[in-house]
């Protein structure tokens, strides 16, 4: 609609002819040479809320959760687990420190079995509260060495009833663990040098790093020692530990580390006359309003890329928004701002110089998930396999960890896709590592269903989930190979599907080729059932983009394996020759993607 302060002279002369008519209406005034002074506006000036910027100086905490971290750095709680909680149980601990400061160690309580998703709510979160924990070991580069992921394997077997998930911030997730176990958990992961500091909560989590970093032929730079150094200088400090929300970092010589998607990513980058170095990008997150990391412009040398993070991370630490929760990650800010001033506060306030300009990185053609057989530096192989979802066991990394030294590995990755790899395999022992592996749901050369399947925990654990989601990957996978075997060989391009069990994209969602966010939706019948909203054609990479979401359009659970078979089919029906899903998608006709 348009308003008449838009309309022009058509407006206008409306607005004089009601002027008109209203005045021949009203008794006339009496005669005054005084002038008749403008009536006074009456409204109160609108005020702009506090968004609870420290920089400004808004230090008084807006919410609960910040109140929470004030009355207490959430670092401390670690104490009061091992001398008071684990003694004392789970009903000895404080409600403050269960649904808050644990994060900070990794760990948060699970779902209690028997509800399903018409009792996700907080207003039953007393219900959904089981008395275990979901523990989240933090992995680094995802780089462990035999040793390490055996010890992890053991724990699960041990402590967590054989569970062992791989997530898509290359950590292992724990569940069924009890408080009064915690203590030795940590023990042990220490023991091999692993830990729990910060893997969750408004802190900076994990840093992604390449699998194959230091090793790959197509990395432009090893930044190992920036990701190593990040995590020495400035993980489990306080001054880093209470931050708007939480922090997520990537750094990668080659873009394998779903870069656009962190607060913060380092990629590698040639500069024409400062030869490699690294791109700074920032501003990145999905959830419930999803952002695309932007490029700051800026060519960051190897050996300043831990003091370019620590200045990124103080920055958001003193101008994040801390007023609602829901606009505290860096991306609101930045959106607000505009990446011309984030970089000119960066370099004025806190690095206290400039930057280097710096040339953007080439985008790479389809996601580098390292899965299958990779030649490295050293001669030679990197041996990707594929559990489904990322679900394994502790069980099977036990296996994993003694085949690596059995064929002369003492290195391991973790990936962004729910991967994991095994380096310095000998050509002639590749065939056999894959044979032992395979038995294990580890599949080396996988299907393309098997291969780009990525689901988050869903309502098996989670509190926040309203559907089933990695478990049904289990089955989804196999499904699909079956049922679309007729048309695989003709599939020259990946085909991601990734299944959501919330809106806050855990599972990434937003950025498949066929993404699911699961909800509760009618059945037909006036039944709430298991359902998922469906996003179409989301990439990273050459075509960075958010998936389409079609009006009204909802499947159910158990018509996942239909519909994706129906529109998979459509595709290579309909695709032009070498066409990526995700470009077919944004102009296929509606009722194709039905």
């Amino acid at each position: 609609m348009t308003s008449s302060t838009d309309a022009g002279s058509t407006g206008q002369s409306t607005a004089q002819a009601r002027t008109e008519r209203s005045a021949a209406q009203r008794p006339a005034r009496p005669s005054t040479d005084a002038p008749v002074a403008p009536r006074a506006r009456t409204g109160k000036p609108v005020r702009r809320r506090s968004e609870g910027q420290w920089a400004l100086g808004y230090r008084e905490p807006l919410n609960p959760n910040e109140q929470s971290k004030k009355d207490d750095n959430p670092l401390n709680v670690r104490s009061r687990i091992e001398n008071i909680y684990a003694k004392g149980g789970f009903d000895s601990i404080d409600k403050a420190d269960l649904r808050g400061r644990f994060r900070w160690w990794g760990l948060y309580t699970q779902r209690e079995e028997g509800y399903d998703g018409t009792f996700t709510d907080d207003d039953n979160i007393d219900l959904l509260e089981a008395k275990y924990f979901m523990m989240r070991v933090r992995c680094d580069g995802g780089a462990l060495s035999a040793a390490q992921l055996r010890t992890v394997g053991q724990i699960s077997t041990e402590f967590g009833r054989d569970t062992a998930d791989l997530s898509d911030r290359e950590n292992v997730q724990y569940h069924w663990i009890e408080v009064e176990n915690v203590p030795e958990i940590w023990r042990r992961l220490e023991s091999v040098g692993l830990h729990t500091t910060e893997a969750c909560g408004d802190c900076p989590r994990v840093v992604l790093g390449s699998p194959l970093a230091g090793e790959s032929l197509d990395e432009i730079i090893d930044p190992t020692w920036a990701v190593d150094e990040i995590v020495k200088r400035y993980i489990g400090k306080k001054e880093y530990s209470n931050l708007p929300r939480k922090f997520k970092t990537a750094i990668s010589g080659q873009q394998d580390v779903v870069h656009e998607i962190n607060d913060i990513a380092f990629v590698g980058v040639n500069h024409p006359e400062h030869g490699p170095g690294l791109d700074l990008w920032v501003g990145g997150g999905l959830s419930t309003n999803p952002m695309l990391a932007q490029r700051v412009g800026a060519f960051v040398p190897l050996e300043e890329v831990p003091d370019v993070w620590e200045a990124v991370v103080s920055l958001y630490r003193d101008y994040g928004y801390r007023r609602l929760r829901t606009k505290a990650r860096l991306k609101f800010l930045i959106k607000d701002w505009g990446i011309e001033k984030f970089r000119q506060v960066l370099e004025d306030e806190y690095l206290k110089r400039k930057l280097v300009d710096g040339p953007a990185p080439e985008r790479p053609a389809k996601p580098i998930d390292h899965v299958g057989v990779q030649k490295l530096r050293n001669g030679l192989n990197s041996v990707g396999f594929s559990p489904i979802a990322g679900r394994v066991s502790g069980t099977i990394l036990s296996k994993v960890a003694d085949a690596a030294e059995k064929y002369g590995s003492d290195r391991i990755r973790f990936t962004p896709y729910q991967k994991l790899i095994i380096l310095d395999i000998a050509d002639d022992q590749v065939d056999a590592l894959i044979d032992e592996l395979e038995p294990l749901g580890l599949q080396a050369r996988p299907s393309v269903w098997r291969r780009n399947l990525l689901a988050c925990s869903g309502i098996e654990f989670c509190k926040l989930s309203f559907v089933e989601t990695r478990k049904r990957s289990q089955v989804l996978a196999p499904e699909l190979e079956r049922r679309l075997a007729d048309i695989n060989a003709e599939l020259d391009v990946p085909i991601t599907i990734n299944i959501n069990g919330c809106p806050n994209s855990c599972g990434r969602s937003q950025i498949a080729d066929i993404g699911f966010k699961g909800q509760l939706v009618d059945d037909g019948t006036g039944n709430q059932v298991e359902g998922f909203q469906v996003h179409l054609g989301g990439s990273l990479g050459l075509d960075s983009a958010f998936g389409r979401k079609l009006r009204q359009h909802k499947v159910t659970s158990v018509e996942l394996g239909d519909y994706i078979d129906r529109v998979v089919r459509n595709f290579v029906k309909n695709r032009e020759s070498g066409e990526r899903f995700a470009v077919w998608a944004v102009r296929a006709d509606e009722a194709d993607l039905r």
